[in-house]
């Protein structure tokens, strides 16, 4: 093995997780990556938060007051916030904060356009002022994944946002250890002791964030079965996601649980690159989601039907505003229709461009699957191979296949992201400003804008109705099924809170 994980800080009190994938970011707001994510609620925290049953809880808030007219939202700050260099939180940081995650995150962006004004009222209040009665702050500041609204100093909030942050300094419940990170190797976390808990229990990402350990330790084992051995000889205490076909050789281990976080679900989707041929072709972008088998591609995952299933809803079929609507169009495999269009669309045999990232096995499972797919419908497909870090950059680029571009790149992305049409980055279709693959849908902003607009939870799904059909007519996304979070842990390692989110507070580790 790479790592040492034997030495003095490694035992005791010390909790070494293999996660998901590796750690090589340190700027939740510029990067989608869960795992950046995860780094960001270690390190960060967030001004209001979700609860266990999804209710807006306060949590570096201490309360929120909202104006008769329904316009004005003031928020304030609970006592005992410090950053970790031990200066006070202001709502001056939180401003910066939200301006800077804003004018990057899709619901923020959408916040953003139906705000008047956002102004500090003293150093532990600020206010929202928007132009019409809505309860969108409540929805944005709480929004749990991609992007989660982490608050960060002014000065560090002031880096521009096509900028990475240069510091990690947070007020969240664990320290970074800058002086241990390996990029792509180890992340080092220490408990931040000046940190001050709510005092209600912890619930979903709300509640009291109490640190029961003193270090927390991610490290990297691209090889599943180096893992596997790793937890079972007592090198790693736990494993974030679990490879289905691996499962067998923990499930009978007497030192070793396998928990299912379904709150952890995660979408499987496609995204094609609208700006360059062929998908810049909406029929042969519709002969790609016809040929693609849902069911293929979560049985190369793994195989086991206990923890995936099918879904048609680009929403996710838990959610709120799930909904039916063209489920007979995606994920059903069908080829010779797929066929049909490209002969329709003349398609003249451009090279479709596929990023196959090898190094995180629930990744890594689907590109083949989609290539074969696409193949037999008669796509020419390019699987071009390399780590996940290469696709994040890759998948920015505008540039043809043939200068460094791509065609289509395949991820999974949080469930609790998915279900709001507002804020899913995979659903947003505002050309230059959407996520990778840059669709050009205004129907679908008009309609997104529409539901940040209403709290009626009838007209709520009748226009996310609407907005699905449209995000399959025009294949803004390939949703491929949906997975849960299958975790290990070693068994003196308990009290994981069952949240959307992998996060090691009031989690607890006995003996060594």
């Amino acid at each position: 093995m790479a790592l040492t994980l034997g030495s003095a800080t490694a035992k005791a009190q010390t909790i070494t997780a293999v996660m998901q994938a590796s750690l090589r970011s340190l700027d939740p707001v510029i990067s989608t990556a869960d795992i950046v994510r995860d780094y960001g609620y270690m390190v960060y925290d967030t001004l209001l938060a979700l609860d266990a049953n999804h209710k807006v809880q306060p949590q570096m808030a201490e309360k929120w007051t909202v104006s008769p007219d329904g316009k004005t939202y003031t928020f304030t700050l609970r006592d005992g916030l410090k950053w970790h260099d031990g200066t006070p939180v202001t709502a001056d940081d939180c401003v910066a904060s939200i301006q800077r995650w804003a004018s990057q995150d899709k619901l923020g962006q959408v916040m953003n356009s139906l705000m008047a004004s956002m102004k500090v009222v003293d150093a532990k209040s600020f206010s929202m002022t928007f132009k019409e009665p809505t309860d969108i702050a409540l929805r944005a500041l709480s929004r749990p994944s991609n992007l989660a609204p982490f608050m960060m100093p002014k000065r560090v909030a002031q880096t521009p946002p096509g900028e990475p942050i240069t510091e990690t300094i947070g007020s969240g419940p664990f320290r970074f250890v800058a002086s241990e990170y390996r990029p792509g190797v180890q992340a080092v976390f220490e408990k931040f002791k000046d940190y001050v808990p709510r005092r209600e229990p912890a619930s979903g990402l709300a509640g009291g964030k109490v640190v029961k350990v003193d270090r927390v330790k991610w490290v990297t084992m691209p090889d599943p079965m180096t893992a596997m051995n790793a937890i079972m000889s007592n090198e790693v205490d736990f494993i974030e996601d679990v490879p289905a076909d691996l499962m067998p050789m923990l499930e009978h281990s007497p030192d070793v649980t396998l928990t299912e976080y379904k709150e952890q679900g995660e979408q499987n989707l496609a995204r094609l690159n609208f700006t360059q041929p062929p998908f810049s072709n909406k029929l042969i972008r519709q002969a790609a989601l016809l040929a693609i088998d849902q069911k293929d591609v979560l049985q190369a995952q793994g195989g086991n039907p206990k923890y995936y299933r099918t879904c048609p809803s680009v929403f996710g079929c838990g959610s709120l505003l799930a909904t039916d609507v063209d489920d007979d169009t995606p994920g059903k495999g069908n080829s010779a229709k797929a066929a049909e269009l490209l002969k329709q669309a003349r398609y003249d045999g451009t090279p479709v461009v596929l990023l196959d990232p090898t190094d995180v096995p629930a990744l890594a499972a689907m590109p083949p699957v989609i290539a074969q797919a696409l193949r037999k419908a008669g796509f020419k497909v390019q699987l071009q191979a390399m780590d996940w870090q290469t696709v994040t950059v890759r998948r920015a680029s505008r540039e043809p296949a043939s200068k460094g571009g791509w065609g289509i790149f395949s991820t999974f992305t949080p469930l609790s992201s998915v279900a709001d049409p507002v804020g899913s980055q995979s659903v947003a279709a505002n050309g230059p400003a959407a996520w990778f693959g840059w669709p050009d849908v205004p129907a679908i902003e008009t309609l997104r804008l529409k539901l940040a607009r209403t709290s009626d939870l009838a007209e709520q799904k009748k226009i996310a109705t609407q907005i699905q059909h449209l995000v399959i007519d025009d294949v803004v996304v390939i949703p491929l099924g949906e997975r849960s979070v299958v975790t290990a842990k070693r068994k003196n390692v308990s009290n994981q809170v069952a949240a959307s989110v992998p996060v090691f507070w009031n989690m607890t580790k006995t003996g060594e």
